[in-house]
């Protein structure tokens, strides 16, 4: 008996098959962009004097790499953080602060202007535990913030800052953005970051 041929399987638009789905792939194809923690940086300034800055207007915070927290030479929980942070902020130690309630120790902050809070961490330090810690610090600040804004402006802070935000909002911007720039004055968010 004769052979039969096995007819030829034709693979010629297997590559444009291919094409089309690799296209198809990269065109509905999610890809997630990581975005880096949101901080204003200062601008520069050039000045050849040095600022001096007394050690009691620096709150130091500490983060070793067993993720332990050291404030003030004190060890500290990550619990009672926010506290100590807000009580140095509003300390108001040179009774330049006529709207801070803290306990005008003479030997912590002067006032929330001249307050630095400096948070150090070593290469080991966990990423999830340095972020807790810097929540935290931010935190103090935001409470400060709706406090003081609450005393003015009978609205908190981050209320005030939403509705700017808001594209819809119905209010007058510039009155609104005016407020929060006063509530920024009073209390600056300087937080240093050193590794």
């Amino acid at each position: 008996m004769a052979k039969r041929a096995a007819p030829e399987v034709n693979a010629g638009s297997m590559a444009d098959i291919a094409f089309l789905l690799l296209i198809f792939f990269l065109v509905t194809t999610t890809i997630e962009v990581d975005s880096g923690i949101n901080r204003k940086l200062p601008p520069m300034e050039e000045s050849d004097e040095d600022v001096i800055i007394k050690q009691k207007n620096i709150f130091t915070v500490l983060l070793n790499g067993r993720d332990q927290l050291l404030v003030e030479d004190n060890i500290m929980e990550l619990k009672d953080l926010r506290k100590a942070a807000r009580e140095f902020l509003d300390n108001g130690g040179d009774g330049s602060c006529s709207y801070c309630k803290g306990k005008k120790d003479p030997s912590s902050s002067d006032n929330p202007d001249k307050a630095i809070i400096s948070l150090k961490n070593e290469r080991e330090t966990s990423y999830k535990m340095y972020i807790a810690v810097q929540n935290e610090l931010v935190a103090a600040y935001n409470e400060l913030r709706d406090a003081r804004a609450q005393a003015l402006y009978g609205q908190a802070f981050t209320e005030m800052e939403a509705n700017y935000k808001d594209v819809n909002w119905p209010g007058n911007k510039e009155k609104l953005k005016e407020k929060i720039d006063q509530i920024k004055l009073d209390y600056p968010q300087k937080l240093s970051e050193v590794q």
